[in-house]
């Protein structure tokens, strides 16, 4: 299955899986290449989701007259 097409966090766990094994040492050369290679891409696929996400996020706040009003989500607004 192409990474494009899965959770977030089934790419997590990818990526978790590739560290480990990056970390413990016992890959060969031409195997960590590739492993590093597919991490990178992983990270580039999760930042975009991430990415996407925020930009779904609603941020509820207080009106003028006190009801709550949504508004796009702003990191700034943390």
């Amino acid at each position: 299955m192409n990474q494009n097409n899965k959770t977030f966090e089934e790419n997590m766990l990818r990526l978790e899986q590739i560290v480990r094994a990056m970390e413990r040492g016992d890959v060969a050369l031409e195997e960590s290449l590739k492993l590093f290679k597919e991490g990178t891409e992983l990270v580039q696929t999760c930042g975009k989701l991430l990415d996407d996400a925020q930009l779904q996020v609603k941020l509820v706040v207080a009106g003028p007259d006190g009801k709550p009003i949504e508004e796009d989500f702003h990191s700034d607004a943390i």
